[in-house]
């Protein structure tokens, strides 16, 4: 058996996607194969296919903001997660840490920036839009924050990130969470059952 690449593209500023990345190493460990962690821009993503964040999406609709509540917290609940808390900040403009993430895997701390910003904006919630309070939670988290901030103005780095969200967009992602098993895209944190069989029948026929 061989196994098939797997791609989790994610924005930090989705609830959703910090959610399927505390599942993902469970699902790693059954199957065996290793997600690669794609950063793209949400906002470059709503902006190329005419999408808008559920904010937007559920205003003036009556019931379905609280149902999507209701099923964050059945996900929360099934997975045992306990590091869970809304943003009272959210949205947030996530340009900066997002080309963090670009910036992170050029200095080889990509796995531990992802940890670490994730925590900072739905596990113990700031405002990780506002340049002191980014540099403060990268400080305290241990990670180098003057050479990340420095990244993050980096042309390369800003033209990486511009390039997986196009690329993301060409292959058919449309927001995030959004997950590649093979070519076959998935949206969505309800999505990850049929993302691991999907790698498991990968895995079998090849």
């Amino acid at each position: 058996m061989s196994s098939p690449t797997v791609e989790f593209h994610f924005d930090f500023g989705s609830p959703n996607a910090y959610l399927s990345h505390l599942v993902l190493p469970a699902i790693e460990q059954r199957t065996g194969v290793a997600f690669r962690y794609v950063p793209v821009l949400l906002g470059g993503v709503f902006k190329a296919t005419g999408n808008v964040s559920p904010a937007v999406a559920l205003q003036g609709i009556k019931n379905k903001r609280e149902y999507e509540g209701l099923e964050i917290r059945r996900f929360v609940a099934r997975h045992g997660i306990t590091t869970f808390a809304s943003n009272p900040h959210f949205p947030v403009n996530t340009l900066q840490i997002m080309r963090g993430a670009v910036a992170a895997k050029r200095r080889e701390c990509f796995e531990r920036y992802v940890d670490e910003v994730y925590r900072h904006m739905w596990a113990e919630p700031k405002k990780m839009d506002d340049p002191e309070l980014i540099r403060a939670a990268l400080a305290e988290s241990g990670l180098p924050a003057d050479e990340l901030i420095a990244g993050m103005q980096d042309p390369e780095v800003k033209a990486e990130l511009i390039a997986n969200t196009e690329d993301a967009v060409a292959r058919g992602v449309f927001g995030s969470p959004s997950f590649f098993v093979g070519t076959e895209l998935y949206f969505g944190k309800d999505r990850l059952r049929d993302v691991e069989e999907e790698i498991e029948a990968q895995k079998a026929a090849g």
